[in-house]
């Protein structure tokens, strides 16, 4: 069985306020001299795939990642954590990427490595938090999608996911090809690689492949990314106050925020 993950580096969550800074442009954060990290939910699927690998010493697993040459340090991460081949899409982004722009350079590249029976990402990046370059790839690969996935088993030709929601957990038995985003648990915490292995990760090739190969021209990446734009960006001056919604039920939530907000709107 062959498992892609889906790797994203980002602006280190847990930087001091102080030093945050918003780039010249506006639109997103400053990461000249920045710490950057790799996208904790996506070392939750990563570490998901590796521990389906212990199960299973058929399972083969590449990382991908797409960006500059820094992205570089989270497969090479991958490659320290036991990833089998790490792969780079050359591709630098010039401002916030939407998610359709992501599943576009994704789908392209996972065609052009042969197919995967199962591909993994984080639920969503820890930068924007919206969760949606799942969905859309998988509706680019025309595949399933299961959300929130937590454990990954496999039985036969099918795979057997738990999947987290409000009230509980629920499960999907089902045939690859299939994607999966993976939110955090218990279980799934990313294991740290031993200083050996990251080592060795250091001597390992990581496969680099512009869009051009991929099959993908330039002015469609663009137009890919138009469809939605940071207007602007800036940091609140003023102290934020936050208010908790109450409610026995998502249902009643959901009534509560809206009502909430139209009390906001009205000026109460």
């Amino acid at each position: 069985m062959k498992v892609l993950v889906c790797l994203k580096r980002i602006l280190d969550p847990e930087i001091p306020v102080r030093d945050f800074r918003v780039d010249a442009g506006g639109e997103q954060a400053d990461l000249t001299g920045a710490n950057q990290v790799t996208n904790i939910f996506c070392e939750n699927a990563l570490e998901t795939a590796l521990q389906m690998r212990e199960a299973d010493d058929e399972l083969e697993i590449t990382a991908v990642s797409v960006g500059g040459e820094g992205v570089e340090d989270s497969l090479r991460k991958a490659l320290a954590m036991k990833a089998d081949q790490a792969v780079r899409v050359n591709a630098e982004l010039s401002g916030p990427a939407h998610a359709g722009h992501l599943a576009l350079v994704l789908s392209a590249v996972i065609r052009y490595l042969g197919g995967f029976d199962l591909i993994l990402l984080g639920r969503e990046s820890g930068d924007w938090g919206l969760g949606l370059t799942g969905p859309y790839l998988a509706e680019a690969l025309g595949i399933p999608m299961v959300s929130f996935v937590d454990a990954i088993e496999r039985e036969g030709d099918q795979l057997l996911m738990r999947r987290q929601t409000d009230d509980g957990w629920e499960r999907y038995r089902g045939a690859v090809p299939v994607l999966a985003t993976i939110t955090n648990s218990d279980d799934n915490l990313p294991r740290i690689p031993k200083t050996r292995d990251i080592m060795k990760s250091a001597r390992k090739p990581i496969e680099t492949v512009s869009l051009e190969q991929i099959g993908i021209c330039s002015e469609t990446v663009a137009e890919s990314n138009a469809g939605c734009r940071v207007i602007s960006l800036t940091v609140p001056e003023e102290e934020c106050v936050c208010e908790w919604i109450e409610g026995d039920s998502l249902e009643e939530k959901v009534e509560q925020l809206a009502d909430r907000i139209a009390e906001i709107v009205r000026g109460v």
